[in-house]
């Protein structure tokens, strides 16, 4: 692969991620047909020099990678397998790319009939790090399929991701995303928490990540969000809803593998809580009002 290589990419999704992925792509000399049923939102992006296409068969017809950044499976299975969906312009020498977040066996199934039906590769690439991360070009990946296709899509990943790293087969790199998002939801409810036990023993919450910088506590979320939280800051970095999506997943996941995840099951409750009182497409610090009592804002 060489280093100055650009490709032609169809995004299918310009939500919040979808439109930070396209802005990336683009200012690192990509040339990217956009798709999204949000005709304003491909608009936005055409201003920043994407193409718009009329379907998603159009704009992978014109693209050797296609980048899904979508919410739900159902919703990648009918934009791959659709009426002008993926399959009416895939062939062996493209490569999809999954950014979503869905289940590992639903990967795993569709990933096989991609290629069965048309010789087109399937990488799941799930992401951590959020608009910020895909902005700079510093996402975590955790990729599922063969090493070959892993390689064939680092031409896109390349620019997106810092860390790119390829688990096992179709499915592994959604495992892996499942574990991550295990690890931010049991720590967003831990930093919350211990917002409050700070606040009623008199220490102030902001100076805790300092304070613990380098020991066994240390932990990214702690040093980002901590002060967030105790200021009662809810501009939206994420949506509550958006991770209580994935931990269903995780859950289901869990239950068809017989995985018990006791501490889990409850911060999924607490989430689950949170979406039913209203402050679902809100950000994780809404989890503070939980703990105030719903007395703050």
């Amino acid at each position: 692969m060489q280093d100055d290589y650009r490709a032609d990419v169809a995004v299918i999704g310009a939500g919040i991620m979808g439109t930070a992925i396209v802005t990336r792509l683009i200012e690192t000399g990509h040339k990217v047909s956009v798709f999204d049923l949000d005709t304003e939102k491909v608009a936005a992006l055409q201003v920043k020099g994407a193409r718009a296409a009329g379907s998603v068969e159009e704009a992978v017809s014109r693209s050797a990678f296609c980048v899904l950044s979508l919410n739900h499976a159902n919703i990648v299975r009918a934009v791959v397998f659709g009426e002008k969906g993926v399959v009416a312009a895939a062939n062996a020498d493209k490569v999809l790319i999954d950014m979503s977040s869905i289940d590992p066996a639903d990967t795993a199934d569709m990933a096989m009939r991609l290629r069965r039906e048309t010789g087109m590769a399937w990488v799941d690439c799930p992401l951590s790090g959020g608009v910020p991360g895909a902005l700079s070009g510093r996402l975590t990946i955790m990729a599922g399929g063969s090493a070959e296709d892993f390689e064939r899509a680092r031409v896109v990943m390349r620019h997106l991701a810092a860390n790119y790293t390829l688990m096992g087969a179709s499915g592994a790199g959604q495992t892996t995303k499942l574990i991550n998002q295990l690890f931010c939801a049991v720590l967003f409810q831990a930093v919350a928490e211990a917002v409050k036990l700070a606040e009623a023993g008199g220490v102030d919450p902001a100076a805790i990540p300092a304070a613990l910088a380098g020991g066994r506590a240390d932990n990214r979320i702690m040093q980002e969000f901590m002060a967030k939280f105790a200021a009662r800051d809810f501009s939206p970095t994420g949506r509550i809803d958006n991770m209580l999506k994935d931990l269903d997943s995780l859950q289901a996941f869990a239950l068809k593998t017989k995985t018990p995840l006791p501490m889990t099951g409850s911060v999924v409750e607490i989430h689950r809580l949170l979406c039913a009182a209203g402050l679902g497409p809100k950000d994780s610090a809404e989890m503070m009002r939980l703990l105030d009592g719903f007395q703050a804002g």
